[in-house]
């Protein structure tokens, strides 16, 4: 079937679903494959559960006209995202990085919606398959759309902007993250600077972090058409400073030739949260909205999913920012720790994730941070970090022999870090 045939099909049924559990109703069904599933085989079941029509791509799952024959089913779903995508005449701003990106899409997502009818990618769907189901979402009411994009191998970004097409777009930062699928840090600056590569090729505009040294170097190598500079120094466009951190962060900003200051409370923990709030005052102010309207949704934006997540429980506060880990956030919560004011401060840190080799070295610079920060108490948690026993700090390889310890912390500001995969809100239930 052409893509423009299926596009008709999908004007006439714009909601496309790939779980049978939660099909829409008049819904286009993609039978997706995975390791452990095949979705033609569910293709039948989405029918019957409301689907209009069901894509698939193995001809004996075919029965009648409302069954789509296609060669490769995810193929199809990017084909059809970008076909959609080239009929939209609205901005699209990417967002990738190694850190912040989510937290950086909601909040320019609330600055920006304060405003705009904008549309923001849905939790994490920022890969091959969730950019496209992301741009099959907005429809021809919305004036802004933020694509949220992540990648752990070379060419992902490139992949994913040739499916978005964004007109805007910022890079948060750059770190050691996913480094078994990049190879080294060199790999993952080249891997999210191709956002800048594709923006620099079609007349794009780059909100830049100039006071970021990796960033600034990744832009210097480019022509971009339009760069508009955000940071801590003078010469940005749009300068901002932290005006406390204890635990929620205040920021005061300005724009370069204006003399006013424009103050804001957040509900952000975490002094590396306050490039994501220039990054989103940055975006506001680029689309004409006033310093008002713009310190109205950074105020309004509450985080949660456990991203820099304060939560008082009845025996601690607890800053939970366990939904990812990679050393770069790993040395920046640990900073954000040492400078937040409690009597006692424990910190809990589970294993990092897809280092590869540099896994046990990482591991072991974690570790010789944490202690030179004078926290009251160390727990460690993983296999990764249990290579590094002593008798320093308190060592356990899983999260079932850690609980016990964990379970006698009172009265204590507490991190909670560790990569998704360690399951840290088991730990989160016993504070």
């Amino acid at each position: 079937m052409q893509i423009e045939t299926l596009y008709d099909i999908y004007l006439r049924y714009p909601q496309v679903s790939t779980d049978t559990r939660n099909i829409k109703p008049q819904s286009i069904f993609f039978a997706l494959k995975g390791a452990n599933f095949n979705g033609n085989a569910f293709a039948t079941q989405a029918l019957q559960n409301g689907a209009a029509y069901a894509v698939i791509d193995e001809p004996q799952y075919k029965q009648d006209e409302r069954y789509i024959l296609v060669e490769d089913v995810l193929k199809t779903l990017q084909h059809l995202a970008l076909f959609h995508r080239q009929q939209l005449t609205i901005p699209v701003i990417g967002i990738t990085g190694t850190n912040g990106k989510t937290t950086s899409k909601e909040l320019v997502y609330s600055v920006l919606s304060q405003q705009f009818r904008t549309y923001a990618t849905q939790g994490n769907l920022n890969n091959h398959i969730g950019v496209p189901l992301t741009l099959l979402s907005i429809d021809n009411t919305y004036e802004m759309a933020i694509v949220e994009m992540g990648a752990n191998h070379l060419k992902e970004i490139e992949f994913l902007c040739n499916i978005s097409l964004p007109s805007h777009g910022f890079i948060t930062n750059v770190g050691k993250a996913h480094l078994e699928g990049f190879g080294s840090f060199e790999g993952v600056k080249k891997t999210k600077g191709e956002l800048y590569d594709f923006l620099a090729n079609n007349g794009g505009t780059v909100f830049l972090q100039t006071d970021n040294p990796h960033l600034k170097e990744m832009a210097s190598s480019r022509h971009f058409h339009r760069i508009v500079r955000y940071g801590f120094s003078d010469q940005n466009d749009v300068i901002g400073k932290l005006l406390e951190a204890n635990p929620y962060l205040s920021v005061s900003w300005k724009r370069k030739d204006d003399s006013q200051w424009y103050n804001v409370q957040t509900h952000l923990t975490g002094s590396y949260n306050t490039e994501n709030i220039l990054a989103a005052v940055t975006v506001g102010l680029d689309f004409g909205m006033s310093p008002e309207t713009i310190n109205k949704g950074i105020a309004s934006y509450v985080p949660k999913n456990n991203r820099s997540q304060i939560t008082q429980t009845s025996n601690n506060m607890v800053v939970a920012d366990f939904y990812n880990a990679n050393v770069s956030s790993m040395m920046a919560a640990l900073e954000n720790m040492h400078v937040l004011s409690a009597d006692r401060k424990v910190v809990i840190l589970g294993d990092m994730f897809e280092l590869g080799d540099d896994s046990f070295e990482e591991h072991k610079n974690i570790i010789e941070k944490a202690k030179s920060l004078g926290f009251q108490r160390l727990i460690f948690v993983g296999k990764e970090f249990y290579k590094h026993k002593d008798d320093v700090a308190e060592f356990y390889p899983s999260i079932e022999e850690a609980k016990d310890a964990v379970s006698t912390i009172r009265d204590s500001l507490v991190l909670l870090k560790a990569s998704r995969g360690m399951t840290f809100e088991k730990l989160l239930e016993l504070l």
